[in-house]
């Protein structure tokens, strides 16, 4: 396991009430890092997360908001900034599938211009709008942003042709940011396989799957993606512009 010694580094995690964002919000605050957690408003778990690590004495805060919409990304932000006064570390993890089941590519009609906006506005323009708000404080800190993409931008099986083209977007903005910030920030991306822990799109027999289709026949464990997205913000020094696939070989 790769530890960080984090006191005195601030991060900011979206899409941290649970999975992958939860505990990379987690691994930082017990790495010392103060670090405010986004998710949606409505979110309840929001608030409950934040409340069970602040019990163990780590210095987290709550930064509600929606990072698909500029106003309230630049918002988001600002009252991280306000809580930490500084900001190191920028996790764009916040994504979200807007289908229960997963949708067949030969299935059009399913993908309405509706449609298309809100994956293309969650899974890709809400990482952008996050990074410009947070630019200037990252420059500042000489930080890094880390963006989670999907296996799906490499590979066919994803919850909808439109999410994973806007991860597949991902990736590209994940390069251009990288160099519109160097040499300051640097900007990297993990692309998750499987994961064990709740989401709204149902692929039916993740174990089963896993066992079939996964070199190493298993579901990746949300704090297995949070340590590579540490490594890539807090260390990973030479490292930029880079997407890691990191999905248990699925795709050998």
């Amino acid at each position: 396991m790769i530890t960080f010694d984090l006191r005195n580094k601030k991060a900011l995690v979206t899409g941290a009430a649970s999975g992958i964002g939860l505990a990379t919000a987690t691994r930082l605050a017990r790495s010392g890092a103060a670090v405010a957690m986004n998710d949606l408003g409505t979110n309840e778990r929001l608030a409950v997360e934040v409340a069970k690590l602040k019990d163990e004495g780590l210095n987290v805060c709550s930064a509600p908001g929606d990072i698909s919409q500029l106003d309230s990304a630049a918002q988001i932000v600002s009252s991280a900034l306000n809580s930490l006064g500084s900001l190191d570390y920028l996790v764009n993890n916040a994504g979200a599938p807007g289908t229960k089941v997963p949708i067949p590519l030969d299935d059009f009609d399913a993908l309405t211009p509706e449609f298309w906006w809100k994956m293309l506005n969650i899974n890709l323009l809400g990482a952008f709008w996050m990074t410009k708000a947070a630019r200037e404080a990252l420059v500042e800190s000489q930080g890094a942003v880390v963006n989670t993409v999907s296996e799906s931008a490499f590979m066919h099986n994803a919850s909808s042709t439109a999410y994973a083209c806007a991860k597949t977007g991902l990736v590209q903005l994940t390069r251009h940011l990288a160099k519109a910030l160097a040499p300051k920030v640097r900007v990297n991306g993990i692309a998750p396989g499987i994961v064990n822990s709740t989401w709204e799109c149902s692929f039916g027999d993740l174990e089963l799957y896993a066992r079939t289709s996964v070199p190493l026949q298993r579901v990746g464990e949300p704090d297995e993606y949070a340590e590579l997205i540490i490594f890539l913000a807090a260390g990973a020094s030479y490292i930029t512009g880079e997407t890691i696939l990191t999905n248990g070989g699925a795709q050998l």
